[in-house]
């Protein structure tokens, strides 16, 4: 069995999806119908930068998707490989499973990049710049990257955020809590702890005003079911029922998201091929987590060849 998975925020890059789009026209389309779904020359940021208001939540994130999708648009269109038919479940690294929900169908393009906008700007916006961090801890798994979060707390908030795989976790809260805990990580029996350069906290309590921003832009969308079914970052588990959908996508914007714990399940589920379209960081979470199973990352055309021969 097969999983198609998209990547999460930091795989943005200045120059990221030109050589597709210069490549391919089918690129280019996914690109234009985001720029003209946002009223912004997205796809030139991408391409030329400049790399600080590529940086910005609210750009990285429709960015990251619609270079995820142009790649998965390329393999359909000029490979001729159909989603549905070649993967039996997808799955996305916190904004990427917006992507996954686009890349199945469940969400057209242009609702998704606009989602995702809102969703930048609105995590951007909950918490004041400065006030926030998030610290990945190195060698540690996540029951003592949450002690050490709790013992850094001092009443703060501080919490794991991401469990990305059994050697890194990430925490989330306020700035004073968290740089307490990256001196405190070592102590506590990690390899090591450092800040990461994000503009806030995601996914902690501190995200709870984006929660309810996401909340009423999701009660006016039209989401269809997926053509597969999506692992959820906040259950990993799979859903199909939008309704269902729609209720943890906004618990995800303060909940962990447990992708660890999401990509075992897909091995249990007999998932053993992964295919990250539009990143190279999550391939190697999954080879953390699940040392047997088989990993591709498609980025350039010559990876969307090669795929689409071996599929």
């Amino acid at each position: 069995m097969r999983a198609f998975i998209f990547p999460g925020q930091g795989s943005q890059s200045v120059g990221m999806g030109a050589a597709l789009a210069a490549a391919s026209p089918h690129a280019r389309e996914v690109f234009q119908e985001v720029d003209d779904a946002l009223g912004q020359a997205l796809s030139r940021l991408m391409a030329d930068g400049p790399e600080d208001q590529l940086m910005l939540t609210e750009n990285a994130q429709p960015a990251i998707m619609a270079n995820a999708i142009a790649v998965l648009r390329v393999l359909e269109r000029d490979g001729g490989i159909s989603l549905a038919d070649k993967a039996d479940y997808v799955a996305g690294h916190s904004l990427g499973e917006y992507t996954a929900l686009c890349a199945a169908g469940a969400l057209d393009l242009g609702t998704t990049a606009r989602l995702l906008k809102l969703r930048g700007r609105a995590m951007q916006a909950a918490v004041p710049v400065g006030e926030g961090a998030m610290a990945a801890v190195l060698g540690a798994d996540r029951d003592k990257a949450q002690a050490i979060a709790d013992a850094a707390a001092q009443g703060d908030v501080c919490t794991v955020a991401n469990d990305n795989d059994p050697s890194q976790v990430v925490i989330s809260g306020a700035r004073a809590a968290v740089e307490r805990a990256v001196p405190l990580a070592k102590e506590m029996g990690a390899k090591r702890a450092l800040l990461l350069p994000v503009s806030a906290p995601f996914h902690c309590p501190l995200m709870q005003p984006a929660a309810e921003a996401m909340e009423a832009a999701l009660a006016e969308v039209a989401m269809r079911a997926p053509l597969v079914p999506v692992y959820a970052n906040v259950t990993a588990a799979p859903v199909a029922d939008p309704v269902v959908i729609k209720a943890l996508l906004v618990e995800q914007v303060t909940g962990m998201v447990r992708w660890r714990e999401s990509v075992m399940a897909m091995w249990d589920a007999g998932v053993h091929d992964f295919v990250e379209l539009g990143g190279k960081v999550l391939a190697g979470m999954v080879k953390r987590t699940a040392p047997d199973a088989t990993t591709t990352s498609v980025v350039t055309m010559d990876d969307i060849e090669a795929l689409a021969k071996g599929l």
